[in-house]
Formats: C-alpha cells, sequence, structure tokens
C-alpha cells in the first residue's frame, strides 16, 4: 500500500514509543495505559493547572496519551482516537504557552489516524498546517534546529506517503526530495537512505521515466555501499527495503542475472534474521522469568543479586545481538523489522511479510530457470506461514471481507495480495509440469479467495482470468481460452499485462486452426508487433516476436520466420533466461530447419531442445519435439530411428491424455473453463469508506511486483494443431504488418 512507503520518523523526545519503558518490569514501570508514550506527556500527566490555559493543555496531553494508545492497538479504536487527537488539537492551537512539539505531534498523530482510515484529503491538510506551524516555530527560535530539522523529515516522509496515495507521484517525489535535503543537512545517512529509498519506491509505483528510475536505483545503492559494515549490521530494515525495491527493478527490466544476486543476498539475510530473531525471543523470555522472580517479596539479597546480575546480563546479550541501544526496541525485534535505530521507529511490512517477500522473490527467480523442486518448497513455506499470519486475524474458514475489523484490512489484504502471487506461481509451475489437477486445485483456491475478498482483491481478478485461460489452452480448450485471455487484458489498466494477454489469446486462435481463427490472431499480434519495443524489459517483445513468428510459418513464409525467431532467441536466452521458452523457440526453429531441408542443423536444435523440456517435465512440447523428430527421421529415411522414436512419442502421448483425462473429470473442470467472468456477491456489510481505503484498488500495486514474471508458462499442449511439419510449400501468402 503506498502509504506503507517507509516509518514515521519522530524526534526521540516525541516518538509515541517510549522506548526507555520495559514491559516485563511491571513491578515498578509506569501504569500499563501510560506505556510507549512520550517521556514527557508522562512526566507532565500529573501536573496540577495552575495558570491560563493550563488546564486546556493537560486535557489535550490526556488526549494524546489516550490516542497514542488507540493508534498502536489498533484494535477497534481508531475512529475514537482520530476524535481525541481533533479535540486536543482544537484545545492547543489557540494556545500561545503550549510547546510547539506537543502541537506537531499532535498535527503528526492525527495525520496517522486520517491515514489509516482513508481519510487522504484530511491527512495531507493537516500535514501542510504542521509544516507551517513547524516553519512559524523555527523562525521565531521556539524550537532548537536540529528538532526542527528532525519534524521535518518526519512530515515530509507523511505528507508523501499521502501523494503517493493520490497517484501523485510528481508532488511525493518533491516531498520527499524536501526531506532528503534536511536529512542532510542533519547530517543523518540512515535518513538519507530512507528518503533515496522511498523515493525509488514512488518511481517503482508510478513508472514513468526510464532514466530517473534507473538513477532512483543507482542513489539508493550507492548510499547503502557508501555506509560503515557496523551500520549496515544495525539497518536490517533498510537493507531489506532497498534490496527488494531493487530486486523489484531488475525484474521489471528482466535483468534476471543481477536479480538472483539480489535475491541470494536477501535469502542469506532473511535465514540469519529469522535465527536471530528467535534467539532474541529466548533471551527476552528468560529476560522476563527473571525480572517476574524479582518482583516478588521475600527474596534473599544473595538471591536478590545473583538474579540482578542475570538480568544485566541478558539485557547487554540482547543489546548486542539486535544493535539497538534502547531495551524497548529489543524487545520488539521479534515482531517487528524497524528500518533502522531511533528516530526511525517504524517498519515498511511487517516482519513475517518480509520474509514471505524473499521466498516469493526466491520463486520468480527459479521458476524461468526450471528449478521447481525450490520453487516447490519455497511455495509451500510461504503458503504456510501466510496462513498462519491470516489466523491471527481472524481470517479463518468461512470469513469475508464483510467481518474484517477496519484496523486490520491493510494487512489483511497485504497478506492476501501475497498469498494470491504464490498459488499464481504455484498454477504456473503446475500447468509446466502438466500435473493439470494440481494446477486445477491452485486456481480454485485463487477464485475461492478472491470471492470471500472481492473488493481487497479486485486487482488480482485480471491474473485469475488469465490463469483460467493458461489453464483452458493447456487442456485443449483453445476457444474458452482465448475468451479469458481477452476477458483479462479488458479488466486491467496495465499496458503489459493487456500486451501479454492479447498474445496468449492469438496462440489460442492459431491452435484452432481455422482461416478465421488465424485471421483474429493475426489483428491481435500485428499491433503489440508495431509497439513491442515500447515495453520495460524485453519479456513483452520475446512472447510477441514468439507468436509473430508462428504466424509466418503458418503463411508458409519459413525464411523470414527463421530470421525473427532467431533474434527472438537471442533476447530470450540472454535476458530471461527462461529455458521453456528457450525449448519452445528452439523446437520452431528445428521445425524451420526441416522445412528448408537443413536437416543436419534440424537435428541439433531439436536434441538441444528436447533436452531442455525433460529437465521441465514439460510433456506437451517433449510431444511437439517427438512429432517433429518423426518428420526428421522419415525424411532422413532411418527407418529404425523413425520407428523408435514414434514409439516413445506414443508413450508420451498416452501419458499426457491420461493427464487430461483427469483433468477434465474433476469437478472444477467445468468450472475453470466456462466462458464467463468469476460470479461475486456483492457484500452490503463493506462499508463504503472500507471500499475505499488506499490500496484496495488494486492488490498488485502495494509492493509493485512486476505482474506475473513469466507469464508464458502455460504454453500449447495441442502441438500438432500448432505447428504443421509437414507444410513445406513456399507459396506467398498475406505477411504480418
Amino acid at each position: 500500500m503506498p502509504y506503507r512507503l517507509g516509518a514515521q520518523i519522530l524526534p526521540p523526545e516525541l516518538d509515541p514509543i517510549d522506548a526507555e519503558v520495559d514491559p516485563h518490569r511491571r513491578a515498578w514501570s509506569p501504569p500499563p495505559e501510560l506505556d510507549f508514550l512520550p517521556p514527557e506527556l508522562v512526566a507532565m500527566s500529573g501536573e496540577a493547572a495552575d495558570g491560563t490555559g493550563e488546564g486546556e493543555e493537560q486535557t489535550a496531553r490526556a488526549r494524546l496519551r489516550l490516542a497514542a494508545l488507540l493508534l498502536r492497538s489498533r484494535s477497534g479504536g481508531l475512529a475514537a482516537a482520530k476524535s481525541h487527537l481533533e479535540r486536543a488539537l482544537l484545545l492547543l492551537s489557540p494556545l500561545p504557552s503550549a510547546p510547539p512539539r506537543l502541537k506537531l505531534l499532535a498535527h503528526s498523530l492525527l495525520a496517522t489516524a486520517y491515514g489509516v482510515l482513508g481519510a487522504v484529503p484530511s491527512q495531507k491538510n493537516v500535514l501542510r498546517r504542521g509544516l507551517g506551524l513547524l516553519a512559524s516555530a523555527s523562525a521565531s527560535g521556539l524550537l532548537a534546529r536540529g528538532p526542527a530539522l528532525l519534524w521535518t523529515c518526519n512530515f515530509q516522509t507523511q505528507l508523501a506517503s499521502a501523494l503517493a496515495v493520490d497517484g501523485d507521484a510528481a508532488s511525493a517525489l518533491s516531498t520527499l526530495s524536501a526531506g532528503a535535503s534536511a536529512a542532510a543537512e542533519l547530517g543523518s545517512p540512515q535518513l538519507e537512505l530512507f528518503f533515496a529509498a522511498t523515493g525509488l519506491h514512488v518511481h517503482l509505483l508510478c513508472w514513468e521515466d526510464n532514466a530517473a528510475v534507473e538513477a532512483a536505483v543507482t542513489r539508493a545503492s550507492g548510499l547503502w555501499e557508501a555506509l560503515p559494515a557496523d551500520q549496515k549490521e544495525q539497518w536490517t530494515g533498510l537493507f531489506f527495503y532497498t534490496e527488494l525495491l531493487q530486486t523489484f527493478y531488475l525484474l521489471r527490466t528482466c535483468d534476471y542475472k543481477a536479480a538472483s544476486q539480489h535475491v541470494e543476498r536477501l535469502d542469506t539475510a532473511a535465514k540469519d534474521e529469522m535465527q536471530k530473531g528467535q534467539r532474541v525471543k529466548e533471551l527476552a523470555a528468560e529476560l522476563g522469568t527473571v525480572e517476574r522472580t524479582l518482583a516478588q517479596p521475600g527474596l534473599k539479597e544473595r538471591e536478590r543479586s545473583a538474579l540482578t546480575h542475570k538480568q544485566r546480563q541478558l539485557k547487554y546479550q540482547l543489546q548486542t545481538l539486535c544493535g539497538y541501544d534502547k531495551l524497548n526496541d529489543v524487545l520488539d525485534y521479534g515482531d517487528k523489522l524497524l528500518l533502522a535505530p531511533p528516530p526511525m521507529h517504524g517498519e515498511w511490512l511487517p516482519r513475517a511479510a518480509v520474509f514471505v517477500l524473499v521466498d516469493l522473490m526466491v520463486v520468480m527467480v527459479s521458476r524461468p530457470k526450471g528449478i521447481f523442486k525450490e520453487c516447490g518448497k519455497r511455495i509451500h513455506s510461504g503458503l504456510e506461514l501466510i496462513r498462519g499470519e491470516l489466523s491471527k486475524l481472524g481470517i479463518v474458514d468461512g470469513v469475508t471481507e464483510a467481518n474484517l475489523e477496519h484496523s486490520t484490512i491493510w494487512t489483511a489484504g497485504l497478506y492476501l495480495m501475497l498469498l494470491l502471487q504464490f498459488l499464481e506461481n504455484k498454477v504456473a509451475v503446475e500447468l509446466t509440469r502438466s500435473e493439470f489437477v494440481e494446477a486445477q486445485e491452485a486456481l480454485a483456491q485463487m477464485i475461492n479467495w478472491f470471492t470471500r475478498f472481492p473488493t481487497i482483491l479486485r486487482g488480482c481478478e485480471s491474473t485469475i482470468e488469465m490463469l483460467r485461460g493458461q489453464y483452458a489452452h493447456s487442456v485443449g480448450c483453445f476457444d474458452e481460452a482465448s475468451f479469458h485471455f481477452l476477458e483479462a487484458a479488458r479488466l486491467t489498466d496495465s499496458r503489459s499485462m493487456q500486451s501479454m494477454c492479447q498474445v496468449y489469446a492469438s496462440v489460442s486462435y492459431i491452435c484452432m486452426g481455422d482461416a478465421e481463427s488465424t485471421s483474429q490472431a493475426l489483428e491481435l499480434v500485428g499491433p503489440a508487433y508495431r509497439t513491442m519495443d515500447s515495453f520495460v524489459g524485453v519479456r513483452e517483445k520475446t512472447c510477441i516476436i514468439f507468436v509473430y513468428g508462428l504466424l509466418l510459418m503458418r503463411q508458409q513464409n519459413p525464411q523470414e520466420a527463421r530470421l525473427r525467431l532467431a533474434g527472438g532467441l537471442r533476447i530470450a536466452h540472454q535476458q530471461l533466461g527462461n529455458i521453456q521458452l528457450v525449448s519452445q523457440y528452439l523446437t520452431i526453429l528445428g521445425t524451420l530447419a526441416l522445412q528448408l531441408h537443413d536437416c543436419g542443423q534440424a537435428r541439433e536444435i531439436l536434441k538441444s531442445s528436447l533436452t531442455l523440456a525433460k529437465t521441465l517435465y514439460d510433456i506437451p512440447t517433449q510431444i511437439w519435439i517427438l512429432s517433429v523428430f518423426t518428420e526428421l527421421y522419415r525424411e532422413l529415411k532411418e527407418r529404425e530411428n523413425e520407428m523408435e522414436n514414434s514409439e516413445y512419442e506414443r508413450k508420451k502421448e498416452d501419458d499426457l491424455q491420461r493427464r487430461l483425462s483427469e483433468a477434465h473429470s474433476s469437478p472444477f473442470h467445468q468450472e475453470l473453463v466456462e466462458k464467463t467472468r468469476i460470479q461475486v456477491q456483492q457484500l452490503q456489510n463493506f462499508s463504503r469508506e472500507q471500499q475505499g481505503m488506499p490500496g484496495l484498488t488494486t492488490a498488485k500495486a502495494d509492493l509493485d511486483i512486476p505482474e506475473s514474471v513469466g507469464l508464458y508458462a502455460a504454453q500449447p499442449s495441442s502441438v500438432k494443431r500448432l505447428i504443421e511439419p509437414s507444410s513445406v510449400r513456399r507459396s506467398s501468402r498475406r505477411r504480418l504488418s
């Protein structure tokens, strides 16, 4: 979600989380309702009101304390927190004696409340008023330079997030630039890196200028590399934030080699963090036991001394392990992945979500290489972790979005979106491996989640329709496949997704085999071919060239088809590294070589293609290749090889037919292929305010994960209808424009 660009930044003395409070030391800590509050509010909460306006100020402080607790718990008290903060601000605004930092805190907390409730116009308004107040307090000398710069960073961060929610990328970037200037003036490298990473995040969300996005990547990377090693170890959250953003960029630009290097670093760091988090929980539990014992009356002096020594040791171990000076940050370590030590109290995503996202990145760089065993492990672990987190939010069987508390909508949406990303990759893997029943089950799960949470997941409907098309195509239902692909294209605003779905629909039309369907394929591919260089990366281009080559072959233009497909193969091999697409390119080129009577080259190409197809367990492509080998052996009059190859091909076809029969007899089959959109019941209890929550318009916009990297995972199963090896006539036909 855009307003999760980064953390709220507050000067240490004004941070609503009191970092000095130790929640395990209940015997001598402040009363529970005062925990995690600004120290100056705790200290002054009991002061008598003995001057003009003193009573109003004390009332405002009490409301701020209560609102801070409600915001922290987010357990149904958001509206009450907003009311307390609005009233506190009304009380403080006319009081000239009220400290500026108190007024600034009220503005910042109220903006936070508005942001969580989705009231973006009100959020932006109160932040701009806060910036105006800050400028006035700084000019009059009421606020020292250091705190003023920190407050500037805080307000600019919050305002940039609000602007990003509104889709105003230019204003968000300008606001972040102002925050970065304040961070530089303050001499805070962690804040400079934070603003650089957040700027990159906005660029990725609203990609408009390739050069600007590349410059943002370079700046964030350069600032991270310039940090001393000891600071890098402490700034774990910033590491994950910057590394994941750079990975998203590299996946979008199809630089899978570089992306894989970042993912390896992320994976290693995630494993280390999980181990460290477990150790922190163990030490924190031990510390809690020691301190509860210390709080008991009647301890002997020697026993108390030993326990006190143990307490100091445990605290030191915890602080050393985490790299944080303040114990409260340490005790939050197992639940949060703080971006950096104070003043950056906050996180980008929940700790578990970051680890899930790393698993997803491993899947996304492994799947194109055919590393399906690792993909399966990561998909399983990711789904298990997500379901556990959803269960904590009360999302179990039978729960729908109408049952959600407002305070859980954002977190629920985040995990639901990640859940569908994992299921999407599972569908793609299973279709590639011709495990159609497994693919059915994963796709049926996606539809089930979508029908239960249609507002939160409405941005995923086009992906589900695209996957229904891929499933239908894989099991030979080409007419239904083209319907779902075109429906998916209509449901998305993404040019990339539209182009890919049109390409898939054209392949389905080609597989139908009749003249009218081929003409429809031509109508789809022609415009896409003319604009294929306008996309970021080469994913769309390689798929468009692939289908363009098929049409040229069907038009009996093998020479030009060979030339175009050879160029597409080079791009697919060098940049995408998708071995299934490479295998299919090689198969077409082997077929073309046979049509042109270059039998030696055809044999070598087809051998390479078959090796790759076997690696992927891609039975349809194997059958395709074997059918071309049969034609090759027939032309070479190698009767023995022809018979042996035909027998192997027949066994593969029998295996495929068995799998197809199982798929067609499944109860999910008809539901998935039928030419209708998913029927969703409108949920009356899901309020208009909830439907207008930022980030619910499109779940995929939150993290800006490139949509379905490697969508071509499921390719035609009825390969003999795709290519006609015996057709070697060179008569002139209509050519693609």
